[in-house]
């Protein structure tokens, strides 16, 4: 039976987890690819692009995976000017300083 273990506005951040999860071995399918243009019509959580286990039995597995690389995002604190930058970030956003771990 399919299970949804990731839902998100940002089809990126699906595609991401899509992947992660793909690279484990894990077969997963997306629903809701297209919806966005339905939005106006219904609610717009209806919209968001999905992720789905193809086995029921990877279910923990896979939430371990996605709690384990969203913790991996570690934000940090600009030495220049103090600003906190998400992890995807190599520049300050605040002030263009370059990150330097």
């Amino acid at each position: 039976m399919n299970r949804l273990i990731y839902t998100h506005e940002n089809r990126l951040l699906v595609e991401l987890a899509k992947s992660k999860l793909e690279v484990a071995g894990i077969p997963v399918f997306l629903k809701n690819e297209f919806a966005q243009g339905g939005a106006g019509d219904l609610a717009p959580h209806q919209t968001w692009p999905e992720l789905w286990l193809e086995r029921e039995r990877d279910y923990e597995r896979a939430l371990q995976l996605l709690a384990d690389a969203e913790a991996e995002q570690v934000s940090w604190r600009c030495r220049k000017c103090g600003e906190e930058n998400g992890a995807a970030f190599d520049f300050c956003w605040n002030c263009q300083h370059l990150h330097s771990p």
